[in-house]
């Protein structure tokens, strides 16, 4: 899974427009929109953070740039972002934790399917310089348990299943991330196969018929006299018993 702009779909009435990991280092831009289908309306950005309570965009936090809600990401912003609409209704949630130190996790941001593969980054942040690198040695660990060592300081899951699902956190040399939770789902029914169709235009049946008919017309008078002239012969020399 690239770590690069996705859409979230969330309900068939919003989607939410947001970034595809779920952890940021401090004073990184994060950007968020709803995007609203079948012409509904009033929707927004919400979120509710360890404050507590609603808090909507850009009423209490947050501006507008363009169409999105962008916040320059502080730890307090770390919490769950959803979409909702006047009347109450919800897209699905995501959940964003802002850290302020040195290395983060790279995870999906919303479920993966089963069988699909996943890969994730222990990333590191020069607080000087603000560059970042995932090339170092780095521990990776699910629900408390170190389940793999990697010197690229990647971890890739090349068919991950509901049991790789869980609380997953990294560490390198240059400190410690927080913990992310990895959904993993299953796979969404098969498509049934297409049914083939005949289908043909109006002109161009009108066209085939002008074609054939004149055959056919003819064949059906052959058959006709054909069968008259079969009639005649049998009339003419009756069988003698």
């Amino acid at each position: 899974i690239s770590l690069a702009s996705i859409n979230l779909a969330i309900l068939i009435l919003a989607i939410l427009q947001g970034p595809d990991r779920s952890q940021f280092f401090e004073y990184e831009s994060v950007s968020l929109s709803c995007e609203v289908q079948r012409g509904s309306t009033g929707w927004r950005v919400v979120r509710n953070t360890l404050k507590g309570g609603t808090e909507e965009c850009p009423t209490d936090w947050g501006f507008f740039k363009g169409s999105s809600c962008t916040i320059s990401a502080v730890p307090s912003d770390s919490g769950v972002y959803w979409c909702e609409s006047g009347s109450g209704e919800h897209s699905n949630a995501v959940n964003i934790t802002v850290h302020d130190g040195a290395v983060i996790l790279e995870s999906p941001v919303i479920p993966v399917t089963e069988g699909y593969f996943v890969t994730l980054r222990c990333v590191h942040q020069d607080k000087k310089t603000k560059e970042t690198s995932s090339n170092f040695r780095a521990d990776f660990h699910n629900d408390g348990s170190l389940i793999m060592t990697n010197t690229t300081g990647e971890m890739t899951i090349p068919a991950v299943s509901k049991s790789d699902e869980g609380l997953y956190k990294c560490n390198n040399p240059k400190g410690e991330s927080p913990e992310s939770w990895m959904t993993v789902t299953a796979p969404g029914p098969a498509p049934s196969p297409a049914v083939p169709v005949w289908s043909i235009s109006l002109p161009r049946l009108l066209c085939s018929l002008l074609v054939v008919s004149p055959y056919l017309l003819v064949t059906i008078i052959l058959v006709v006299i054909c069968n008259s002239r079969r009639s005649m012969t049998r009339g003419e020399n009756p069988t003698t018993s």
